[in-house]
């Protein structure tokens, strides 16, 4: 009997260095499964080492972005011995080295949001360093509704917008649209549908045209300097500077701007 191949979970395709990892199920709203988490941290691994790939963007199939967490797989775990308790450490360790994973890859990554995005789904757009999305597109971490706080979405959207709008996310649940989403900072701009990923691909490719190591350094820096005080920021900071600064992408890039011309990336 001849079984029909089964789809990729994550879409790849690359284009002049930027890299679009596509969530591909759209049928089932694009939940972060054990299986799509795997298969999209695999791909970011690798993305990783990639000389080629220059920027991320991570996109999906169908009408919604990703329903986060698959309920129904976390729902079968309650019949193991268990009840569940290894298994669900399990899953939630796995998102949440996904999540980090985005936060600290050496590329820029840009979540491009055609649709619904919810709980741990409004998670991985509050992780990736930029976002485009539809004027259609909603945000939510509904998990109260259901019993389940959105805790570990909380981590990545208490650090995208201010306290009292994550607060207010979180305790009500209530989606709110993408003009509020890029008033709070969950997301950079809110576009027409039609217009989301030609945006998208605008900004990537801006990004993609700039200095590789000197991207990968600033974003580093950014992401490490939030966790330390401002003193410990300035002289971590300071020291990332002094290291910029030897770089050969720094030597072209001043020589170049002190020389009125184009700088040559290519040759650093």
């Amino acid at each position: 009997m001849n079984r029909q191949p089964v789809a990729p979970f994550v879409l790849a395709s690359r284009e002049d260095g930027v890299l679009c990892l596509t969530l591909n199920r759209a049928e089932a709203r694009n939940p972060l499964s054990q299986a799509m988490m795997s298969e999209l941290q695999l791909k970011l691994d690798e993305a990783a080492e990639d000389r080629a790939s220059r920027v991320i963007v991570i996109a999906a199939t169908g009408p919604v972005f990703s329903a986060g967490h698959d309920l129904k797989e976390l729902t079968t775990h309650r019949a193991d011995g268990d009840r569940g308790l290894m298994r669900y450490r399990q899953i939630f360790a796995q998102c949440s080295r996904l999540m980090q994973t985005i936060m600290r890859h050496p590329k820029p990554v840009i979540a491009q949001v055609q649709g619904m995005a919810t709980a741990a789904g409004c998670q991985l757009v509050a992780s990736c360093d930029l976002a485009i999305a539809s004027t259609e597109a909603r945000f939510a971490t509904p998990g109260v509704n259901i019993g389940l706080f959105c805790s570990t979405p909380m981590v990545a959207l208490s650090r995208a917008v201010a306290r009292k709008n994550a607060m207010e996310m979180l305790l009500t649940g209530r989606p709110i649209g993408a003009d509020e989403a890029e008033r709070i900072g969950l997301i950079n701009r809110a576009v027409p549908a039609d217009e989301v990923a030609r945006e998208t691909r605008a900004l990537a490719d801006l990004l993609a045209a700039k200095p590789a190591a000197t991207l990968k350094m600033g974003k580093m820096a950014f992401q490490q300097q939030l966790e330390l005080g401002v003193s410990a920021a300035y002289d971590y900071v300071g020291e990332i500077m002094v290291q910029n600064m030897l770089h050969a992408e720094a030597e072209e890039g001043i020589c170049a701007f002190i020389e009125k011309r184009a700088p040559n990336w290519q040759k650093c």
